[in-house]
């Protein structure tokens, strides 16, 4: 509450910057979530998809590991090798980016082209996975997006970058990756308010036809009871 007072004391001027440097500082702290791990069950034949939100030249890492149910332990044990999972990418425009056959345990990844809500899909491969017909499979999903997907000690070993020289090009990776963020907001408003002018122009071509369909049988009754009177010679 009194970081909102101090807010409206200050100048307008000064009000701009500071509303910069808040908004900069939530898309850090929204980046700092875009690392997501869970896990989920599934069945012989069952099929997996999330949604996920990525902007345009965006590399996606997922690293995922299966479980399968033993009954006799009455636990979760590492699949045997000849399970696999297969795994699906879709842009928003439904085009696959990705269709692969992986193992029990495996990592892919994409890059995005396109912005806006991507579908990654997951089954088990089912010709071998038959062969545990009636089990349930738990799988371990860890996507990253963004600069959160590269490896930065791998990175500082192969091009021999000291800390401050490593830290400075996460510094750089992650301003780029904000402006990636922004520019993706932005192309969602401006999708929003194409979708709001076109909903209301709809309505209101819409609103004019019920009011033209209005006036026209309305000149129809009034013409029909002038010919019915006409007919009955009542007027």
């Amino acid at each position: 509450m009194a970081a909102e007072q101090g807010v409206r004391v200050v100048g307008p001027g000064a009000g701009a910057g500071l509303g910069k440097v808040v908004r900069a500082l939530l898309l850090l702290l929204y980046f700092a979530a875009r690392s997501s791990a869970l896990y989920f069950h599934i069945g012989e034949t069952e099929k997996k998809c999330f949604i996920e939100e990525i902007p345009d030249e965006t590399m996606v890492i997922g690293n995922y590991r299966t479980q399968l149910y033993d009954k006799q332990r009455e636990e979760y044990q590492p699949a045997t090798p000849g399970l696999g999972m297969f795994v699906e990418v879709k842009d928003p425009e439904d085009k696959v980016i990705l269709a692969r056959q992986y193992g029990s345990e495996g990592r892919f990844t994409f890059t995005s082209h396109t912005p806006g809500e991507h579908q990654i899909c997951l089954h088990s491969n089912s010709t071998k996975f038959s062969l545990f017909a009636g089990g349930m499979l738990r799988v371990h999903l860890d996507i990253q997006v963004g600069e959160h997907a590269n490896d930065y000690a791998e990175i500082a070993a192969k091009d021999k970058l000291s800390e401050l020289q490593l830290r400075v090009r996460q510094l750089v990776e992650q301003v780029e990756q904000i402006q990636k963020e922004q520019n993706y907001q932005r192309w969602r408003e401006e999708r929003f308010r194409q979708t709001s002018e076109s909903t209301n122009q709809r309505v209101l071509w819409w609103s004019i036809l019920q009011t033209l369909i209005l006036v026209a049988i309305g000149v129809w009754q009034m013409r029909h009871l002038k010919s019915f009177f006409e007919a009955k010679k009542l007027v």
